[in-house]
C-alpha cells in the first residue's frame, strides 16, 4: 500500500490547480467523512438528509437515509446525533436492511481566531450499538466505542483546509485511527468544489482503507444546500472500496428552527 503521504499527491496537484483570485469557504462535514470545526451558531439548526453508498467487490452498503443532526448551543459548541438506515447487498445474498449504529456526539471550538486564523476544535461521539438484530444481519456492530478527534482549520490563500486526527476506543476488539484532510475553494457564490483524502486504519485487523474524494455544496436558495460527492480507494488492493458516494441536502434553521437560515 502506497503511505498516506504519497497518495495525498492528488490532492495537493487538486489543491494548486484551484488557486485563483477568489474566496474560500470549504469545510468538512458532509458530504465529506473528515469534520472541521465549525458550529451552527446558538438555538440555529443543521440538518443533513443524504444517500452514502459504498461498493466492495461483490458487497456493496447503501445508508438511505443518513440523519445528521446539529444544534448550536452558544458560538463554540454543538450538539449531533448521527444514524443511518442501512441496505446491504452481497453476491448470492438477500439483501438486508435496519438501523445501524448511532453517533451521539459534542463538539467544542476551543480556539477560534476568526476566518483568517486557526480554529480548533474535539468533537468526542460514542458509536451505540447496533441491536442484535442488525449485528445478526451484518449491518450493525456492538458497541459503544467512544471517538475522540481533534480538528484544525487554517485558510492558506484562496484554499481552506481542514484536519481531522482521532481514534476510536472500543470497549472490546482493535483501536481504530482516523486520519482526514479536505481542501477546497468557492468558484463562485453558489458553488463550492472540495477534494478529500481519508484514511481508517484499525490495529491488526480490517479496516485498512485510504480514499480520494472529490465533491461539492451549491446554494439552491436560503437555507438549503444540496451536498454531493464521489470517490473510490487508492490502492487497488483487495478490501478497498471500489467507489464512495454521497448526494443529500442540508437544511439550515434558526432561532431554534422557527425560520431558514440566510447564510450557510
Amino acid at each position: 500500500m502506497r503511505s498516506t503521504t504519497a497518495a495525498a499527491l492528488p490532492l495537493y496537484l487538486f489543491a494548486v490547480s484551484l488557486l485563483a483570485p477568489s474566496s474560500a469557504r470549504a469545510q468538512g462535514g458532509p458530504p465529506y467523512i473528515t469534520n472541521d470545526p465549525g458550529t451552527p451558531g446558538n438555538a440555529n439548526w443543521e440538518i443533513n438528509l443524504g444517500s452514502m453508498q459504498t461498493i466492495y467487490r461483490g458487497i456493496a452498503s447503501y445508508q438511505v437515509p443518513q440523519i445528521d443532526l446539529n444544534f448550536g448551543v452558544g458560538d463554540r459548541i454543538q450538539l449531533t446525533y448521527e444514524i443511518p438506515y442501512v441496505f446491504s447487498t452481497s453476491t448470492g445474498q438477500s439483501t438486508r436492511s435496519g438501523w445501524s449504529n448511532a453517533y451521539p456526539g459534542l463538539k467544542w471550538r476551543f480556539l477560534d481566531q476568526g476566518e483568517d486564523g486557526w480554529r480548533l476544535s474535539t468533537f468526542p461521539q460514542i458509536e451505540t450499538g447496533a441491536s442484535a438484530w442488525a449485528q445478526q444481519r451484518g449491518i450493525g456492530s456492538p458497541g459503544p466505542r467512544f471517538l475522540l478527534p481533534l480538528e484544525v482549520a487554517r485558510k492558506l490563500g484562496p484554499l481552506d483546509l481542514d484536519f481531522e486526527a482521532g481514534y476510536y476506543f472500543p470497549r472490546r476488539g482493535p483501536r481504530e485511527q482516523i486520519l482526514g484532510l479536505v481542501a477546497g475553494h468557492s468558484l463562485t457564490e453558489r458553488l463550492e468544489v472540495d477534494a478529500e483524502i481519508y484514511n481508517d486504519r484499525a490495529t491488526d485487523a480490517p479496516p485498512n482503507d485510504t480514499t480520494l474524494d472529490v465533491g461539492g455544496r451549491y446554494k439552491l436558495s436560503r437555507g438549503f444546500i444540496a451536498l454531493f460527492m464521489a470517490g473510490r480507494g487508492l490502492t487497488g488492493s483487495a478490501g478497498q472500496p471500489q467507489f464512495i458516494g454521497y448526494v443529500g441536502i442540508q437544511i439550515l434553521l434558526s432561532d431554534y428552527g422557527l425560520a431558514l437560515a440566510t447564510e450557510p
